[in-house]
């Protein structure tokens, strides 16, 4: 018997016996107490046995035909072979005309001794990660394609960064798509207003981590690839960067754009906002009025935000390093930089210098620590580009393979020019002066 049946007999017997009513006894199974009297026949006529289900151990009325069955597994072993549970499952319909089941297909499957194509992976266990302790430690990043205008304008992509230990909304900026120049703003409206965190966690977008495989020959002897630009950045300013390997262990802000999709939305729908300039300005009311709304106090009272430095912009930039030409010229991207003379009339040309484009558009090169030329932002309509990657070659070198000693002195023998033919002495030119000079001389002995 099953579970559900073991503790029938015991009931029905109590009920036989008198010792219980039908009404108790119906109560106790959850059965209407007709049923119950049909139980209590059941066992005075055949015993507890009866009671055991009487469609056990019977053919399912709804089971495949058998010439059906033999049909499917024949084209399992033969003609789909190989074919995973859906794909057959696809193919029957289209092919075949038989409207199976994919549940249906692996069950025949299986009852060939069959091995599935791809193994059922056991769901791996998680464990749910606290909440930093403090403000200031953990700094959630992300960006959220979506019709934040609906329609009354263009598709933006908001860009948003969130504290772990308070939910605190640190910065968001509207971008067109998920870009260098976005995260710049974004990182540079989180500094100044709040201040430096100890680690950002962000998915792996190549903006801010390396998602390559080309090495330099710098690179391979270090033993570690360099950064992206925004990398280097958070570099120099003693920030760590952790890396989701999936949307789950970014949860914080996964869940904060649903949030603002629904508020956000309707703000920007209410006030008639069409532009992206209009909805960036519009972004710092709002998050006035959600961060109280949402904020929790973090277990530490105590914020670890630290200060920004006083060269922030500097810092906050793509860094080049480029040769001077002979007329003190350098190119970066479409844009030409003139150097001005040193002191005395110093000329800077091959000279290897550091130029710096801020986020603003400004250029500022850099020799030696020494600023020795500016240039003007081109615009308000510009933005921070990869203008080539940080590290001087991305190509990736790869060591000769070893030579056995013969085959390096063959090759350097061939790489060696050639020395220049000598002529033969009986094939020597014929010259006149040496010839007359010989008849004049006297004869020698």
């Amino acid at each position: 018997m099953s579970r559900k049946e073991l503790p029938r007999a015991g009931l029905i017997a109590a009920a036989l016996a008198g010792r219980i009513s039908n009404r108790e006894g119906a109560a106790a199974l959850r059965v209407s107490r007709r049923q119950f009297q049909r139980l209590k026949a059941r066992v005075r006529e055949a015993g507890p046995p009866a009671l055991r289900h009487r469609g056990r151990g019977r053919l399912s009325p709804r089971r495949l035909p058998a010439a059906l069955t033999v049909r499917v597994q024949a084209l399992l072993r033969d003609r789909y072979a190989g074919f995973n549970d859906t794909h057959v499952t696809e193919k029957l319909r289209e092919v075949e005309a038989l409207a199976l089941s994919r549940e249906s297909v692996r069950r025949l499957r299986r009852a060939l001794g069959l091995p599935a194509v791809h193994r059922r992976r056991p769901p791996q266990h998680r464990s749910r990660r606290p909440r930093e302790q403090a403000a200031g430690q953990l700094v959630q990043l992300d960006g959220s394609p979506f019709e934040w205008l609906q329609g009354r304008g263009p598709a933006l992509t908001l860009l948003g960064a969130i504290d772990d230990a308070t939910s605190q909304v640190v910065a968001l900026h509207f971008r067109p798509t998920e870009d260098l120049h976005g995260y710049a703003t974004l990182l540079q409206q989180m500094f100044t207003t709040v201040g430096l965190p100890i680690a950002l966690y962000g998915d792996g977008v190549n903006i801010l981590v390396r998602t390559d495989h080309h090495w330099t020959l710098a690179e391979q002897m270090a033993g570690t690839q360099a950064p992206t630009h925004l990398g280097r950045v958070l570099q120099e300013l003693g920030i760590g960067y952790v890396q989701a390997r999936s949307p789950q262990a970014k949860g914080r802000i996964e869940r904060l754009w649903p949030t603002l999709q629904d508020r956000l939305v309707s703000e920007l729908r209410l006030r008639d906002i069409t532009t992206r300039l209009a909805a960036n300005a519009f972004l710092p009311t709002f998050l006035a009025d959600f961060n109280p709304r949402f904020a929790r106090a973090a277990a530490d009272p105590t914020p670890v935000w630290r200060r920004p430095p006083r060269d922030l912009e500097v810092v906050l930039s793509c860094r080049y390093q480029r040769v001077v030409g002979r007329d003190n010229t350098i190119r970066l991207g479409p844009r030409l930089i003139q150097i001005p003379p040193g002191p005395y009339g110093r000329s800077y040309a091959r000279r290897r210098v550091d130029v710096r484009e801020l986020l603003d558009g400004r250029i500022i090169v850099h020799a030696d620590a020494t600023v020795i030329a500016t240039v003007r932002a081109p615009g308000p309509e510009f933005a921070l580009v990869s203008r080539r990657a940080p590290s001087a070659d991305r190509r990736r070198v790869v060591p000769p393979p070893a030579l056995s000693l013969a085959t390096a002195l063959t090759h350097l023998a061939a790489a060696l020019p050639a020395p220049a033919p000598r002529p033969h002495p009986w094939k020597q030119p014929f010259k006149p002066r040496a010839a007359a000079r010989a008849l004049d001389s006297p004869p020698r002995g």
